[in-house]
């Protein structure tokens, strides 16, 4: 397979992974998004201690990244977001914070009455490290106004994007696929993703996301038209097609554990994806929109996946310290590569 031969010659046969835990801060959220299954009216809201605890299990497991995200709340600005990085960052100062997503940036900033642009700054000062691309669902106007009207437009989005790398945060990069969207609008939206990767060069990685049908608005409308979720023929065709369009610009391609499954992910690896994303400790997401896959995996059974893909595993850093140079030495060579 061509995508498979490109991973090949670009990142050789390491599949990569990272200790992480996933700390969702809130389930209450301002946000109407249809395909959203975890807001909860009577949902939770952490306190500053009660994150920090969570912190100390994840450093106890020996993590080296924390992602924590929540919900739009209206009345909570960049001053809680702050003081989360800081508390962290003030007892763990070697733990690397992957945390708050665009559209949260967004809607603090709104909320403190300061620019974008400022709360990103501070965001950094206070010890951010990077930021997960998430929010993006499918970039094209068309698809967010049917399933997300009031969150953040496309050239929003990437506004948040662009000004984050300039402040020095880099960022993933992610696409909800598989519900409303044309096979045309998924290849659109990832050219927009390699488009801001030319500008920049702060993208870390791909994770194309296939949508879960379940207790959410969106899921029950196409369920009724006889929809279900995506196929894995579908989501191993997204896969390849990612790894060609993005080849040579972002070139880690992560396979997500949680919503392909532990055996379509492992086949993944042969499709062009090379990273399996995290250990996750706790996920609650995606589990609240169907999927079956646990919330949890141990480093030693996503060594063995990897190993049995015919790949090489290697524990990475967030960003990807140390990962190339391992894989180019592992790399078997495509005539012409």
């Amino acid at each position: 397979m061509f995508a498979d031969e490109l991973r090949s010659c670009t990142v050789g046969d390491t599949v990569t992974y990272v200790v992480n835990r996933n700390i969702n801060f809130a389930s209450k959220c301002l946000g109407t998004c249809g395909f959203c299954a975890f807001k909860n009216e009577d949902g939770y809201i952490l306190t500053i201690e009660e994150i920090m605890a969570k912190v100390r299990e994840a450093k106890h497991a020996n993590a080296t990244e924390v992602c924590i995200q929540g919900g739009l709340l209206p009345d909570v600005g960049i001053d809680f977001y702050l003081e989360i990085v800081e508390s962290i960052k003030a007892e763990y100062p070697e733990i690397h914070i992957h945390s708050f997503s665009p559209m949260e940036v967004y809607h603090a900033a709104r909320i403190s009455g300061i620019t974008v642009k400022e709360a990103l700054f501070r965001l950094n000062k206070s010890g951010l490290d990077t930021m997960p691309g998430t929010a993006a669902e499918i970039l094209s106007e068309r698809v967010r106004e049917i399933i997300c009207p009031n969150k953040m437009r496309t050239m929003e989005w990437i506004e948040v994007i662009k000004q984050a790398h300039a402040a020095e945060i880099p960022t993933t990069a992610t696409m909800m696929y598989g519900h409303i969207e044309t096979p045309e609008e998924r290849i659109e939206h990832i050219l927009i993703i390699r488009e801001i990767q030319k500008e920049t060069g702060r993208i870390t990685e791909f994770v194309p996301l296939p949508f879960m049908p379940y207790n959410n608005p969106l899921g029950k409308k196409l369920m009724e038209e006889g929809r279900y979720a995506t196929s894995g023929l579908e989501d191993l065709k997204t896969y390849a097609l990612s790894r060609i369009l993005l080849n040579g610009h972002v070139d880690n391609i992560q396979a997500s554990w949680v919503k392909l499954g532990k055996k379509l992910a492992q086949f993944a690896l042969c499709c062009g994806a090379n990273d399996l994303g995290g250990t996750l400790i706790e996920e609650s997401i995606s589990k609240s929109a169907g999927a079956l896959n646990g919330e949890w995996i141990s480093k030693e059974e996503l060594e063995w996946m990897i190993r049995e893909a015919g790949k090489t595993p290697k524990e990475r850093t967030t960003l990807y310290k140390g990962v190339h140079k391992l894989a180019f030495a592992n790399s078997k060579k495509i005539p012409g590569c």
